[in-house]
């Protein structure tokens, strides 16, 4: 098992006994069986965004403290240089760089977020989480899905939407597809 994926469930095992939360009420929490996140929590599966974010939602903790076990302190402002955003590869593929992890009590996570190409007809895997999301696409081409509906964003473009519905993306058309995401927490949802 890779180290740091055992030292996160760790983490998050060690939350969840101090919350008293049950296994159970994780799961339901992670939108997954019980045999499935205690498979996380023992660091047998490698951790996507959702789990993470949804982990740190029940919690009440700062994401940023699940992946590495700090709080962030900086409450007036935060700069992150370009290429010193706290990697998070938590997605086959994609590549998260979090570019407010140093900030506390956030409203919003904002990420610089790379998808790997594959064929336009890849399928896309949807997952969900509380809250809403804006996804602006900065170079690339993205096939984006919110339960059934399907549309193609191509740089310049973006989306915002309810993160509570099935939502998930890939990136087409031959190239990686860097975009911007700004995941916001428990805003107000709409049907």
């Amino acid at each position: 098992m890779e180290t740091r994926i055992v030292e996160i469930a760790e983490r998050i095992k060690g939350l969840r006994e101090l919350m008293e939360y049950s296994p159970e009420t994780m799961a339901k929490a992670t939108g997954l069986t019980v045999d499935e996140y205690l498979e996380f929590e023992s660091g047998n599966l490698d951790f996507n965004f959702t789990f993470l974010y949804n982990c740190a939602d029940k919690l009440g903790v700062d994401i940023v403290e699940i992946l590495t076990g700090e709080q962030p302190r900086l409450s007036s402002y935060s700069i992150v240089r370009k290429g010193e955003g706290l990697n998070i590869k938590r997605r086959e593929g994609f590549k998260y760089e979090h570019m407010n992890y140093r900030f506390k009590n956030k409203s919003a996570e904002a990420f610089i977020v790379t998808a790997p190409s594959v064929p336009n007809d890849s399928p896309i895997v949807l997952s969900t989480h509380e809250g809403q999301e804006f996804d602006y696409v900065l170079s690339g081409t993205l096939k984006f899905a919110l339960e059934n509906h399907v549309e193609v964003l191509n740089e310049g473009d973006a989306v915002y939407y309810n993160s509570g519905r099935g939502h998930g993306m890939i990136a087409i058309g031959g190239s990686d597809c860097k975009f911007l995401a700004v995941t916001l927490h428990k805003g107000k949802e709409a049907d």
